[in-house]
């Protein structure tokens, strides 16, 4: 019973974020015009979310089926049993270094830098609030025999890709290269917690379709939490600090 209201939970979360996201803007020009918008602005909106709502639908069929745990067994038989790389406790930060580096560097951004970090906090509690939720009410065991029973989704793909796609969303328009690359981390990161046979492929996939589809929503509602205290302030920087007993950030003011 847990597990269907989970899923069911999931599908109108889908449905209700759908529903927000196709809301067209109703502008002052002629009806022709209008109509153009509006079928522009859906067609637009419905492509962004095609992405994250399937790779949740997937994960969903997938979840504890024989093809996953073939895969999961492969996988190990692959890389042997005993391999074990924690790399992924690392890379689904990195994009939130590549974002504050790039700013410090004056890399022209979507945001100043103090709505990066509000976007970020508000994204990362939402994808990590749905995923840890869904932890508690799935009992999907962890692959290997495991006793834990927190498997489904993958939290470390869900703050990976919730990561990625602030980077993504921040610097898509004036630097692509550095706005995909985060991607390159996220899906280092689930591949790494299958490849430690710490996830099954369904955790990983649902676990990044929320971390995207949170961030999307934030975006599409970032003119709701428009306050900056910092924004008329000059040469104030914000920085991550890592290392390997925690995760940081200081500020800076040029005089």
């Amino acid at each position: 019973m847990k597990t269907m209201l989970s899923l069911v939970l999931i599908a109108l979360c889908i449905n209700t974020v759908s529903a927000q996201f196709t809301e067209a803007p109703i502008t002052n020009s002629d009806f022709a015009n209008t109509n153009q918008t509006e079928f522009t602005t859906k067609k637009s909106v419905s492509t962004k979310r095609i992405l994250p709502v399937a790779l949740i639908t997937t994960g969903i069929l997938l979840s504890a089926s024989s093809f996953e745990k073939s895969l999961q067994k492969d996988l190990r038989r692959l890389v042997g049993n005993d391999f074990y790389l924690n790399m992924d406790d690392y890379t689904r930060y990195a994009p939130v270094v590549e974002m504050y580096s790039a700013d410090i560097l004056g890399v022209k951004s979507r945001n100043h830098w103090f709505d990066q970090t509000k976007n970020l906090v508000l994204a990362s509690a939402i994808s990590n609030g749905v995923s840890t939720l869904l932890k508690k009410e799935i009992y999907k065991p962890r692959p290997g025999g495991s006793t834990n029973v927190n498997s489904f989704p993958s939290g470390h793909t869900t703050t990976a890709f919730t990561t990625a796609t602030v980077l993504f969303e921040e610097f898509k328009d004036t630097n692509p290269l550095l706005a995909y690359s985060g991607y390159i981390f996220a899906a280092t990161t689930g591949s790494l917690r299958m490849l430690n046979n710490m996830h099954y492929l369904s955790d990983v996939l649902v676990g990044a379709g929320i971390g995207i589809l949170s961030v999307k929503l934030v975006y599409h509602f970032e003119h709701l939490i428009a306050w900056n205290p910092f924004k008329k302030i000059d040469g104030l920087a914000f920085a991550p600090q890592v290392n390997m007993d925690s995760v940081g950030f200081y500020l800076s003011r040029r005089f």
